[in-house]
């Protein structure tokens, strides 16, 4: 079995002043005892990179180096493997998109999304509702 994760848990792991930040960083920690594949995504990662070091939207910006390393030690975890788009993507895309109304905030999602169904990834951790319109997916909020 194989899972993922959104950007929100990485972003949790990361911000102290959240209150979600033990409970994000708890699940992170755990990683390297689950016997499962965890799958991660660029989207993901670069939206991580993004947020983690953005002054407007992370009370305590990290550096870029800061947030690039934290990516470095997912990758460095035991059964951590690196999916991306496959061959006919964006018309897996467009299934994808077809049967959910998908504008704004939901772009990125359904790119995630998209990815993991394109490799047979049922299951997505993570604190965004929005992952539940994918009926592909079991979303599962690991923080409480």
């Amino acid at each position: 079995m194989s899972y993922s994760v959104d950007t929100n848990i990485l972003i949790y792991a990361s911000d102290e002043s959240s209150p979600n930040h033990a409970s994000a960083k708890s699940f992170l920690e755990e990683r390297p005892e689950d016997p499962d594949l965890f799958c991660l995504t660029w989207p993901v990662l670069m939206g991580y990179q993004r947020i983690a070091t953005h002054p407007a939207i992370f009370r305590e910006p990290l550096s870029p180096l800061e947030a690039w390393k934290n990516i470095e030690a997912l990758l460095q975890l035991p059964r951590v493997r690196l999916v991306g788009e496959s061959e006919d993507f964006i018309h897996d895309y467009y299934k994808v998109t077809n049967r959910v109304l998908t504008r704004g905030n939901l772009v990125p999602d359904a790119h995630v999304a998209t990815i993991l169904r394109q490799h047979g990834i049922k299951l997505i951790y993570t604190a965004d509702a929005d992952f539940l319109k994918f009926d592909f997916l079991k979303a599962v909020n690991p923080l409480g």
